[in-house]
């Protein structure tokens, strides 16, 4: 079964298709392109490059290799890539010291938005009675950023009032 693309709602824009569009994508973002990212990961540019594009029998770049690229670029192609194929979506545990009630409250905004969202697409798809196959799309696409930004909301606020801080990752 072919997944189409999914919107990352925060950051508004379309996750990947392939993997290939993924190492496109981060090193496209990296500062410097794929001469910054070659030495990074401490390859000369043909090397990064046979490997990046799996040219010449080369094996593709390891997931850690993306992620330690990500984690510099503030992108997260590759865990919004694997996420979407199982339907799902990437939602980053947040850590204590960026969170006060202040964020709770625009979190807990963000997710009411998103609820409308779907609301509002599933009542616009009734309009004619019939529920298209493209607005099947449009409305599960709108539920998993709803569902992922109430995850998002909810693991938050226990992070922040935590007993305990830190004695167990909410992973």
């Amino acid at each position: 079964m072919a997944v189409g693309p999914a919107r990352n709602q925060k950051m508004k824009r379309t996750v990947l298709e392939t993997r290939r569009q993924v190492v496109s994508a981060v090193i496209c973002a990296y500062p410097g392109g794929r001469d910054c990212a070659a030495p990074r990961l401490g390859m000369s540019v043909k090397k990064f490059d046979n490997h990046a594009y799996e040219n010449a029998g080369s094996r593709p770049l390891t997931d850690e290799q993306i992620c330690l690229l990500e984690s510099q670029t503030g992108t997260t192609h590759l865990p919004d890539f694997v996420c979407n194929l199982y339907g799902g979506v990437f939602v980053p545990v947040v850590e204590a010291e960026q969170l006060d009630n202040l964020d709770l409250y625009a979190r807990s905004i963000n997710t009411a938005v998103k609820r409308g969202l779907v609301d509002a697409i599933i009542s616009k798809a009734l309009q004619d009675g019939v529920i298209q196959d493209d607005e099947v799309q449009a409305i599960l696409a709108a539920h998993r950023a709803h569902v992922a930004a109430r995850h998002e909301e909810i693991t938050a606020v226990i992070v922040l009032h935590r007993e305990n801080p830190g004695s167990q990752e909410l992973k």
